[in-house]
């Protein structure tokens, strides 16, 4: 996927401005953000599972290379060709390999990010295969040809309306606005490539190390057919992935589908383990797992570090004033919001990043909603850390910061400074105490008012209501 996060401040200025976007993003407030908090409710020891799913993730980074060689040694055992990529061109080629060894025509996918993250998609259309994306949203993003704009809810950005008109298009049918009959003309029209497929691609939400097992959590059936249908399953997910039994896998999944998608408990858990072994009904008759490096070692051994416990739930943006204003989308790569923040300039490096570290208000919402309490906001800090010591802020702001420090530096000079701006703030008020137009600060006032201070600084106060106490 090609990376456009360069033009974040572009891009999210045409996003407040595109009204079916924001008609589409209410449903991030109803869907999820109650969603999660009614469900978390349900859970009288809720800060309890929350600090153990931290330590199960901390425990697993802990041991990182120890639970990846448990996992690849069970996962032999069972009969799985276990296969490293150190990058994603490394992905790509293995995937084209293995299709290549099994005279692969089509390929079925379920929902992946890390096959984002790779253009695999792209890559196997390159050598001459049919790749059809299977889950609902990636379906009609596919249709689309848009890239996801949500890591649990692709298709979030996307109306009714907008869906309708999309399949009447593509599949030259009569235009249906009722979700139950889109939903049924988009799986009569997947279920044939289900049957007709020679490779299934799907990710993993978790690997166990215990038992050689991949896992995929999901709330459509496609998961399940593209897994155990084609006579070959790629599994592909990064190393991150691993966690250590299937215990603690039960914690996580106590946690994901509430912070997701606002649910108790999702409609499929599918363990994936080896191929299909004589006397089994279904399975594939090959299955392989590639691990994914890609970049992930270096956060392991870093300032960074805490980004890897992520368990991809979504929660962070679902809670990100920023994410709930402009969609996902502007951020240009796969991971939006604050996670995507911080995950994307780790990966593709700062310098075509250099605005994700500040699309965000640092109000605190993405650490409180993570369900392995990732301190987003300090990652965030660090990398706004970086960008300065780089010399990759706007000189402008590089300017009016270390003016800023110069002056903070003497209280007097600060305090006197501090006095005469807040006055002449105040005497640019309007009749209702708002300031239309900010000089140097037209990136608020251009679509909102700024509300003018009292003419009174912090310790004009503070020193009038000691007076006043005495």
């Amino acid at each position: 996927m090609q990376v456009t996060s360069m033009h974040f401040k572009a891009r999210a200025g045409e996003k407040l401005a595109d009204r079916r976007l924001q008609s589409a993003l209410k449903k991030l407030q109803g869907n999820f953000v109650k969603g999660r908090a009614d469900r978390i409710a349900e859970l009288d020891n809720f800060a309890d599972i929350r600090d153990a799913a931290a330590a199960i993730r901390d425990r697993a980074l802990a041991n990182l290379d120890l639970y990846l060689e448990a996992f690849e040694q069970k996962a032999t055992a069972a009969g799985a060709v276990v296969h490293w990529a150190q990058t994603h061109d490394d992905v790509n080629r293995i995937v084209r390999e293995i299709a290549a060894q099994h005279g692969v025509r089509k390929v079925v996918k379920s929902k992946s990010m890390v096959t984002e993250e790779c253009g695999l998609n792209v890559a196997l259309e390159g050598a001459g295969l049919e790749v059809v994306e299977t889950d609902l949203g990636e379906y009609i993003l596919q249709l689309a040809q848009e890239p996801p704009s949500h890591i649990v809810a692709p298709v979030v950005h996307k109306t009714r309306d907008e869906v309708s008109d999309l399949f009447a298009e593509k599949h030259n049918a009569p235009r249906l606005t009722d979700i139950p009959a889109l939903c049924r003309e988009a799986r009569e029209k997947l279920r044939p490539h289900f049957l007709s497929a020679d490779m299934g691609v799907s990710g993993a939400n978790f690997i166990v190390a215990e038992t050689g097992s991949t896992l995929i959590v999901t709330n459509e059936g496609n998961g399940r057919m593209v897994t155990t249908l084609p006579k070959v399953h790629v599994a592909i997910t990064g190393i991150e992935k691993v966690v250590p039994t299937l215990e603690d896998v039960t914690t996580l999944l106590r946690l994901l589908p509430r912070h997701g998608t606002g649910q108790s408990i999702t409609n499929y858990i599918s363990v994936n383990t080896g191929p299909r072994r004589a006397g089994d009904s279904d399975g594939p008759g090959h299955f392989h797992v590639i691990l994914v490096d890609a970049g992930r070692s270096d956060l392991l051994g870093g300032d960074f570090r805490e980004m890897l416990r992520c368990i991809r739930c979504g929660a962070c943006m679902n809670h990100c004033p920023v994410y709930q204003s402009v969609g996902g989308h502007a951020y240009g790569w796969v991971y939006p919001g604050p996670m995507g923040s911080v995950l994307t300039p780790s990966y593709v490096g700062l310098e075509q990043t250099r605005d994700l570290p500040n699309a965000a208000t640092l109000c605190g919402q993405c650490h409180v909603a993570c369900p392995v309490k990732i301190p987003l906001p300090e990652l965030l800090r660090k990398l706004r850390e970086r960008q300065f010591a780089r010399g990759l802020k706007p000189w402008p702001e590089t300017l009016a910061l270390k003016a800023w420090g110069w002056l903070a530096a003497r209280p007097a000079l600060y305090a006197l400074a501090t006095r005469f701006k807040a006055r002449l703030l105040r005497a640019m008020a309007d009749e209702r105490g708002m300031i239309r137009s900010l000089p140097f600060g037209g990136g608020w006032t251009d679509r909102r008012d700024f509300p003018a201070p009292q003419g009174r600084t912090f310790r004009d106060l503070y020193q009038a209501s000691k007076a006043k106490a005495n």
